[in-house]
């Protein structure tokens, strides 16, 4: 009877697994077609991000997560692993913190995106706002990968592209007037650095401390 039983349960748990694998197959495919589409085609794919629905939570755990794991990893694997010049267990904590930073950073700087709409003759509206900032920040994110290799590093200076991405994004999502829309760019990006500043600031005591 137990042998029968846990044989009918197999068919069920199989099924479910293939379900979570295709899944989890499709997610990846829609991540991989959307920074394709942002990174070649941000003109036409802006309107259409403009027109979805805004999901924080979808953006931060579909999109966000696994992007931003990028330069974490690749950060650690560089300086730890393959450069060896920074411990092992900093290196790792380093990692993990910078991993939950760009979540932070991420969603602050969506807040100072929305905030500064009527600043620019835009409309406030944070779902766009955080939208525009995830999708902003894929160059950051993917030219991570450099990392890993030291000599390489200087390359990060790709994501740069981002700031492009934002100002081209700031029209159709945050409705901003496009003789407006540069200076409203430039000004999100200097918040955007002064947090990253402080934030690096933050890291170096606390890792130097210990």
């Amino acid at each position: 009877m137990g042998k029968s039983s846990a044989t009918a349960v197999d068919p069920i748990r199989l099924l479910g697994d293939s379900k979570i694998s295709r899944y989890q197959g499709v997610a990846m495919e829609q991540l991989v077609e959307r920074v394709k589409a942002i990174l070649l085609t941000p003109q036409t794919e802006w309107p259409v991000i403009a027109r979805e629905p805004g999901d924080t939570g979808g953006l931060f755990t579909r999109y966000v997560a696994i992007l931003a794991l990028i330069p974490a990893l690749a950060g650690f694997i560089g300086t730890s692993l393959i450069g060896r010049y920074v411990p092992l267990f900093s290196g790792l904590m380093s990692a993990i913190v910078s991993y939950v930073m760009a979540f932070v950073v991420t969603f602050v700087v969506a807040l100072i995106v929305d905030a500064l709409a009527p600043t620019f003759g835009a409309q406030k509206n944070f779902p766009n706002a955080l939208k525009l900032t995830v999708y902003s920040y894929t160059p950051g994110w993917l030219a991570g990968i450099f990392l890993l290799i030291p000599g390489l590093s200087f390359l990060t200076i790709l994501g740069l592209y981002g700031l492009y991405l934002l100002w081209l994004g700031l029209p159709p999502l945050m409705q901003a007037p496009r003789d407006k829309a540069l200076p409203y760019a430039a000004t999100v990006v200097v918040c955007a650095v002064l947090i990253a500043i402080v934030i690096g600031a933050i890291q170096a005591v606390i890792f130097l401390s210990r």
